[in-house]
């Protein structure tokens, strides 16, 4: 069974945005990754500890088991000034899980999608 981190924002930290979609989109690529026999283990970024704290967690968690793959959210990407959080999450998986396929997602929903992408472009390399 293959194991997948999936790392983006906690919908509940950001300021001034409604959680819901977010939370239900998370809940249902959840209910997708179980249904395809994939192991998800999520990672949700607190908007509040950008920087230092989130960093560190992220590095542990990294460090802490092997990954097949690692799908970065579309809010990490996306999101106005976070290109120095994006280059450093893509950066931190690139050296801490060097065999993991990356994947990238649209929606929370399509998550698994996406990862099925790219553990097949692993497998083709």
């Amino acid at each position: 069974m293959p194991n997948i981190l999936v790392i983006g924002f906690d919908p509940h930290t950001i300021p001034g945005f409604d959680p819901a979609p977010v939370a239900a989109g998370i809940e249902q690529g959840s209910r997708l990754f179980a249904e395809l026999g994939l192991t998800e283990d999520l990672f949700l970024v607190d908007f509040t500890e950008l920087g230092g704290p989130a960093e560190a967690k992220l590095t542990e968690k990294l460090a802490g088991r092997q990954y097949d793959a690692v799908l970065v959210g579309g809010g990490i990407r996306k999101g106005p000034g976070l290109l120095e959080l994006f280059q450093t999450v893509v950066n931190l998986v690139h050296w801490h899980q060097p065999d993991a396929a990356i994947a990238f997602n649209d929606s929370p929903g399509d998550s698994p999608d996406w990862v099925l992408k790219a553990l097949e472009q692993r497998r083709n390399r």
